[in-house]
């Protein structure tokens, strides 16, 4: 079941409640509905990492949490998914929104070198900025939509197939 295959690479969640890190959050964290794992919390916590997945920002892990929170989805999944994007998957990401971005405006891709810091980052923002931060807020939008619908999908299949299997042991079909 997909509960099953999900719940085993969440850490423990008063491993994280114990994140000192985490203590801005204060005793928001003791809401169950934040640790517990069913359809609405596990979509919608897919989708919120996704979401923040696509932001070029190096507090996303931050940005997940703070909207876990409000919107009471599971808040290590969440965590957890924004890192889809970690250092060696951002540069193709990253250029992938790019490309999205360039599509959409119009514009012929630029030749650029990719590196992973700030003084880039800064640099850049005046010849290919407006361009990739469209093509990461379109990315961003997409695959959050996707995500959502998909696991959501996956996890009506995931229970229907349990109940299938259920049935089949309580009423074995004669031979």
């Amino acid at each position: 079941m997909l509960k099953k295959f999900i719940k085993r690479f969440l850490p423990n969640h008063q491993k994280v409640k114990d994140q000192k890190i985490l203590s801005i959050f204060g005793t928001l964290l003791h809401d169950p509905n934040l640790w517990h794992l069913n359809r609405r919390s596990a979509a919608g916590a897919f989708s919120l990492g996704l979401f923040f997945a696509f932001w070029p920002v190096p507090f996303q892990m931050w940005l997940a949490a703070g909207f876990a929170i409000p919107l009471r989805v599971n808040l290590p999944f969440s965590i957890a998914t924004v890192w889809l994007t970690n250092p060696f998957t951002m540069p193709p990401v990253f250029y992938g929104a790019y490309l999205v971005g360039a599509a959409i405006m119009g514009h012929p891709p630029q030749e650029f070198a990719f590196e992973l810091s700030w003084d880039w980052v800064i640099q850049s923002m005046e010849t290919i900025g407006p361009t990739f931060l469209l093509g990461c807020i379109v990315c961003s939008i997409i695959f959050s939509a996707v995500g959502y619908l998909l696991l959501n999908f996956l996890w009506r299949l995931s229970v229907k197939k349990a109940w299938k299997q259920r049935i089949s042991k309580r009423c074995p079909k004669p031979e």
